[in-house]
């Protein structure tokens, strides 16, 4: 029996079988492995929880409960109380989150975007009122760096996407987004993707340089091009009905866990990318890692306004709202 096939009967008793009460014993599942970034903010929460609470957290790593949309239904359900997860799987259920796959619209630099996921009143206002709609109570956003392209050949500009396959997450702005680059986006599972590029069935994928290096995507492709054009963004969540049933301590010790967890998570991604890197060009020297220049990407950003636009067709009622308040705090992380 694989994991796709238990009922949610059989899962709750899996879940639960490792002994405590369901009281004391809270769920959280995320979309890395441990050593990964979501891993790592995992561990953090799951510390300050233990630390200052009675409560144990068990964690549930990629893969050991099936694939994100999986995890996602288990938290809406009950059983999962946490769930760390990026807006790309989410996209479909609550739309307005796929503003984050505009191009180009969050900051390249690392201090503007950190304040931008402090201090966004779109992420700590209007989204957590999106997500309670959906049974989720939104706890925090979090960026895990800047996103890259790996393909098979080399990537300047569009035209080098003409009919390459790139492996998007099922969401509608992302296809649309690699669309209007030039590519043919093939959304695909990410436990299928090292096997696609090995067989053809994809010609290349985007992710942070943590990712591409800890997964060893750069074993099936050839060229990591930074076309600057997005960061991944991530986001924890919890069932709202097991937040909103706990006492007011309890609320306050997952509040102060994330926070927690959040600060760390900042400073741990200093220097992570070139890190990444550096691993990566070590494993596999012919491995080509290519900065578009601003003249090169400006091909790639022209397509921004159409892909916003999209957004604004596709995005759910509150799109405008969103977008015109993310601007606003981009703006406001910018001075």
């Amino acid at each position: 029996m694989t994991i796709k096939t238990l009922t949610a009967a059989s899962l709750t008793a899996l879940v639960l079988g490792s002994g405590g009460a369901f009281a004391d014993t809270w769920r959280y599942a995320f979309e890395e492995a441990l050593d990964e970034v979501q891993g790592v903010f995992a561990q953090k929460f799951k510390e300050e929880v233990e630390a200052n609470s009675d409560h144990e957290v068990q964690l549930f790593p990629f893969g050991t409960l099936g694939e994100s949309d999986n995890i996602l239904e288990q938290t809406q359900s009950g059983i999962l109380q946490f769930v760390n997860q990026s807006p790309g799987f989410t996209g479909s259920l609550i739309p307005e989150a796929q503003v984050f796959f505009v191009p180009y619209l969050l900051p390249e630099d690392d201090q503007q975007l950190f304040k931008f996921f402090r201090e966004s009143e779109t992420i700590n206002r209007i989204f957590p009122e999106l997500y309670a709609e959906q049974g989720l109570e939104l706890l925090t956003m979090y960026p895990e760096g800047e996103v890259m392209l790996t393909t098979k050949q080399p990537v300047t500009g569009p035209a080098d996407l003409g009919d390459v396959k790139v492996r998007v997450m099922t969401n509608p702005l992302l296809v649309e987004s690699y669309q209007a680059f030039g590519a043919t986006p093939t959304p695909l599972p990410w436990g299928e993707v090292y096997g696609g590029l090995q067989t053809g069935i994809i010609d290349g994928q985007e992710n942070p340089a943590f990712f591409i290096e800890s997964t060893r995507m750069y074993e099936v492709t050839d060229h990591i091009t930074r076309l600057g054009h997005n960061n991944f963004t991530t986001a924890l969540m919890a069932n709202k009905d097991f937040f909103d049933g706990l006492p007011e301590e309890d609320q306050k010790v997952i509040e102060d866990a994330t926070q927690a967890a959040f600060d760390h998570i900042i400073e741990y991604q200093q220097g992570l990318t070139e890190t990444s890197l550096d691993k990566i060009k070590s494993a596999k020297p012919e491995m080509t890692v290519t900065t578009l220049t601003e003249e090169q990407r400006a091909p790639f950003r022209e397509t921004a306004d159409q892909v916003e636009a999209t957004f604004l067709e596709i995005g759910g009622p509150r799109a405008q709202e969103v977008l015109d308040q993310m601007k606003a705090d981009l703006e406001a992380a910018a001075n």
